[in-house]
């Protein structure tokens, strides 16, 4: 099946909301109003909220503007 994971050996790494605060360079509560205004991608998982950095990543890269 494409698109699943079938390497259980080396689990995938989400990040935390101090993670990609930390990866943006931003604070913790900007992360956390982005979440809140459903700006970016995320996983809810319980009361978790975390963040896959691929999809992270393209959401950076579609958020890029170009130089005039």
């Amino acid at each position: 099946m494409e698109g699943t994971r079938t390497d259980t050996k080396t689990p995938r790494t989400l990040w935390d909301v101090a993670a990609l605060a930390h990866r943006l360079g931003v604070t913790e509560r900007f992360v956390r109003r982005l979440v809140a205004e459903r700006r970016v991608p995320f996983y809810k998982i319980g009361k978790f909220i975390r963040f896959d950095p691929d999809r992270i990543d393209a959401w950076l890269a579609s958020a890029h503007i170009e130089d005039l």
